[in-house]
């Protein structure tokens, strides 16, 4: 077993599992896409930092770059581009139901386009843990009206971006560093959604409130946050996790992410704590144990 590359996965689910406490805060005070500008900026800043001091050394051809940028055309821009508009037509129950899919879609996309084997015990828990994020998010949801096919097809969208990316992210990890693809994916980001953001402010003549927000406090402690952390530092964790364990595995710990999501949300935000999310934390507990500690009797030259 990878310590290294499970720990980065273990952090990858906590930050990423904090980040919708901060997204909450941050929707306080700008729209959807706004955020998303504001946070590749600080993600785009925090990633040339270090370069311009000369701590890292990054050498990039264009046609490296060229290459790599279909990973970052599926996260992070149809991913979250899929999400945000996805979640204008459904509600977050809905998809966070789809998207409890994305290590099911992960593992039968890697084994078709990296030859990754898994073993019915592996799929079977697999099924298990995103079963347990489903009952949570349908039970959560009971009563409510019904779906719009715009917006689960969207969020469908999204989850497969999210698969197709962690499946190229591990075969690009044989070629690049994690470094180097943090690099160019935390870049396209930036520049997609601040020219989104900057089209919409511009066609409506309200350029000035794109910057409004950073006159609050909260706001800017959760942009930095979203930037620093849950994208650019998750995106280098994430492609180190990928360079080492098969990608339907790593996939698997976003369903951990969920958990922590609604654990932040029970301790900060006074959510109340019900049968199902106890119920449905052990499925997905019991499930990436199952799934992840199972080591697969082909090994692979690039794990």
């Amino acid at each position: 077993m990878n310590k290294s590359a499970y720990l980065a996965a273990l952090l990858y689910a906590f930050i990423i599992g904090f980040s919708f406490f901060f997204i909450k805060l941050a929707l306080t005070a700008a729209e959807p896409v706004d955020i998303l500008a504001h946070r590749f900026t600080a993600a785009f800043l925090a990633a040339l930092f270090p370069v311009i001091c000369g701590w890292v050394k990054i050498r990039l051809s264009l046609k490296d770059m060229l290459v790599i940028l279909p990973l970052a055309l599926f996260y992070p821009v149809m991913f979250f581009a899929f999400q945000v508009f996805g979640l204008v037509y459904t509600s977050s129950s809905e998809a966070g139901i789809i998207q409890a899919a994305i290590p099911i879609i992960t593992m039968i996309l890697a084994s078709y386009v990296l030859k990754e084997r898994f073993t019915k015990r592996q799929f079977f828990f697999t099924v298990l843990s995103a079963a347990g994020v489903a009952a949570i998010f349908f039970m959560k949801s009971a009563g409510a009206g019904g779906a719009d096919v715009r917006g689960t097809a969207l969020i469908l969208l999204s989850a497969l971006s999210s698969a197709a990316y962690s499946v190229l992210a591990r075969k690009m990890t044989r070629s690049f560093s994690s470094l180097e693809l943090t690099y160019v994916t935390t870049g396209a980001g930036f520049l997609f959604f601040n020219g989104m953001a900057g089209v919409t402010h511009l066609s409506s003549g309200t350029i000035s409130g794109f910057f409004a927000p950073y006159t609050d406090p909260v706001f800017l402690l959760s942009i930095l946050y979203l930037g620093i952390l849950s994208s650019f530092a998750t995106s280098f964790l994430s492609n180190y996790a990928l360079s080492k364990i098969e990608a339907a595995k790593i996939s698997m710990f976003n369903h951990l992410a969920t958990l922590v999501t609604i654990l932040a949300g029970i301790l900060w935000l006074g959510e109340s704590l019900e049968w199902f999310h106890l119920l449905g934390s052990v499925m997905i507990i019991t499930g990436i144990v199952g799934a992840t500690v199972i080591q697969s009797k082909k090994k692979y030259a690039n794990t």
